[in-house]
This record gives C-alpha cells, sequence and structure tokens, in this order.
C-alpha cells in the first residue's frame, strides 16, 4: 500500500532453475554483492512516481544494483572471472544476463573492496558528487556552510566530505543517534552533527550554523528540511537527493513545501530543483574515477553495514527503511 511501512515479511525467498544453456550475448554470473536502497520503497507501489523507475511486480524477483562474477561468457567483452556490475540485477545467487547490460568492472580502483562499486564508487557517490557539483554550487573559498539530513547514510556520509573537498569551510550533518553523529565528526570530518532526536534543531542550527546555511543536501524532506530551509541564506541552494521520511507516503514527488516554507525559499530565490543523477551520465566515468582517486588517497571515507546471507534482504530492507545502519547497506549473497 502508498501509506504502508515495509517490514521483511513483505518479500519471500523462493528456490527455482535457470537455463542449462547460456546464447550468444549472454553471462551466467555468480551473484557476490546486492544493493538496499531507500528508493526502492517506490517501487513497492503500482505507480514509482518516476519515469525511470518501474514497479517490482507481485510474486516476480526483485533488482537492483548488484555485482558478481562471471561464471559463463558468450559475450565478446566479458570472459569467466571478470567482476561485473548492473543497475538492475536480480536478487537471487545466480542469473544468466544480457552482457550488454553489464558493466565491467576493475578491483583495483577500489582497492579491492567490490562492494565499494555499489555505494562511494558507485551510483551513491556519483549521486553525492554530481547534485554537489551540479546543483549546490560551492565555490573554492566562498566560505560557504553545507548542512546533510540523513548524514549517516549511504549518500549523506559522502555528500558531507565530498562537500568539504569540493570547497565548503564548514559542514554540519544532522543524523538520529549519538554514534551516528559521532562518526560523523571524528570519521568523516563533519565540522558538528546535529541528533535530530534530542533538543531543539532549529536552535542547535543556529548555534552551529551562525551565518546561516549556503548548500543543503537533503536526503531526508518534512520537518527537518522545513527547519534547515528555514535557517537558509539569501540565494542558497537545495539539492534535492531523496525525501525518505515521505516515501511511506501518498505525496508526489518532490513532495510540496508547506506555505510559510514555500514562502521563505521564494523569497530568498532558494533554488530547490529535481534532482536526477542518470541525466549526467555523460560525467559518470570521469566522476567515478574522481571518487576512486579520493578513496585511494584516503579522503573519503566509506561506511558500509553488511548482511550476509540473500535470506536476510527483507530484514535488511526493513532496517534500512528505519534508518538502522550506517552508510551504504550491503547484502552479500555469496563468497
Amino acid at each position: 500500500g502508498k501509506n504502508g511501512v515495509p517490514v521483511a515479511e513483505n518479500f519471500q525467498l523462493e528456490q527455482s532453475t535457470i537455463a542449462d544453456t547460456v546464447q550468444v550475448g549472454q553471462v551466467r554470473v555468480k551473484t557476490l554483492y546486492l544493493s538496499v536502497d531507500p528508493y526502492m520503497r517506490c517501487r513497492m507501489n503500482e505507480d514509482t512516481g518516476s519515469d525511470y523507475l518501474r514497479p517490482w511486480q507481485l510474486a516476480e524477483v526483485a533488482d537492483g544494483g548488484g555485482i558478481g562474477v562471471v561464471e559463463e561468457s558468450k559475450h565478446d567483452n566479458l570472459a569467466k572471472g571478470d567482476f561485473v556490475t548492473s543497475f538492475t540485477w536480480p536478487w537471487q545467487t545466480v542469473a544468466i544476463l544480457d552482457g550488454n547490460l553489464l558493466q565491467k568492472l576493475v578491483p583495483q580502483l577500489v582497492n579491492g573492496r567490490l562492494s565499494y562499486f555499489l555505494g562511494a564508487a558507485g551510483i551513491t557517490g556519483l549521486t553525492a558528487l554530481l547534485g554537489i557539483r551540479e546543483k549546490g554550487h560551492v565555490a573554492v573559498g566562498a566560505n560557504q556552510t553545507m548542512v546533510v539530513s540523513g548524514a549517516a547514510g549511504a549518500c549523506g556520509s559522502l555528500a558531507g566530505q565530498i562537500g568539504r573537498l569540493e570547497g565548503c569551510s564548514r559542514v554540519v550533518g544532522i543524523a538520529g543517534t549519538d554514534e551516528k553523529c559521532s562518526i560523523l565528526v571524528q570519521e568523516m570530518g563533519f565540522d558538528a552533527a546535529i541528533n535530530y532526536k534530542k533538543g531543539d534543531v532549529a536552535k542547535q542550527l543556529r548555534e552551529l550554523c551562525p551565518g546561516g546555511v549556503d548548500v543543503y543536501f537533503d536526503n531526508v524532506g518534512g520537518d527537518i528540511s522545513d527547519t534547515v530551509i528555514s535557517q537558509m541564506n539569501q540565494n542558497s541552494h537545495i539539492i534535492l537527493c531523496g525525501q525518505i521520511s515521505q516515501y511511506n507516503k501518498d505525496v508526489p514527488y518532490p513532495p510540496p513545501l508547506p506555505p510559510d516554507i514555500e514562502k521563505i525559499q521564494k523569497e530568498r530565490n532558494i533554488t530547490r530543483e529535481r534532482f536526477l543523477v542518470l541525466n549526467y551520465m555523460d560525467k559518470q566515468e570521469a566522476s567515478i574515477l574522481q571518487l576512486c582517486q579520493w578513496i585511494q588517497e584516503g579522503k573519503l571515507k566509506v561506511r558500509e553495514t553488511v548482511v550476509e546471507g540473500l535470506a536476510n534482504i527483507g530484514a535488511a530492507f526493513q532496517s534500512m527503511m528505519n534508518g538502522g545502519n550506517i552508510g551504504k547497506q550491503i547484502v552479500s549473497v555469496s563468497k
């Protein structure tokens, strides 16, 4: 249902068989890692609200970002032993896939951490980097303050660090536990972090961002975002990445702002444009290489929450939607 909260029991594990024969142009792959992401909640509705996302079908195999190793190939550019990835990888242990839809991976780019290609060196990292570059208008030396909501999540934890690397002079995160806030500051280089479940968020923001907010990387929407927007400066920018607080509700995307907040946005000329990383695929290769370089240099710290076993992917999905994990949520399917 559009207003339902997803639980592990929404998913069912079934045993089946796949074809014995790999056709020309296809490869048989063994799945290694699957990505669990907030946007997938939209795929549980008949209308995903997005042209580029098709809904999952009842009693059919779900899919999403995945990584595997080629076991047999009849594709000219892929060989046995190659590591490959796709944004539409089926949630199964073994699969026969169209080789043209797969991207070959170079493990050395991420120091051998293949799962990073689903996170910091994949679509998640691209979303953070391109969102900041295309919609954040960050400039070195401009003394800009960035606030990141959902800051301990897969995208938020990267966005704060990238904001700093791109030139922001101050980065403040908003997260839901003291542990997450501590990791943001001590491990990921945020200047400060606010536990939104404790104290007055508006008051803490005023204290931590005395010059106001210039760039807001918005992962959550709702009351938190309304509070941040009310403290944004003239001609500032919202990077509209996600609205996870609204995904279990029947509202359009992006959700409309309350009238008083919309008035602030217009009066202060705050940009709030829908951002879709798929519109910038011409910049994908160079951006991935930049992310990999930062990872290799230790400038981009990566956090993952890894759940073992395909049978536990429903529980991983439920935990992710409840904000229970730090960093990227990954399911390790087989070693």
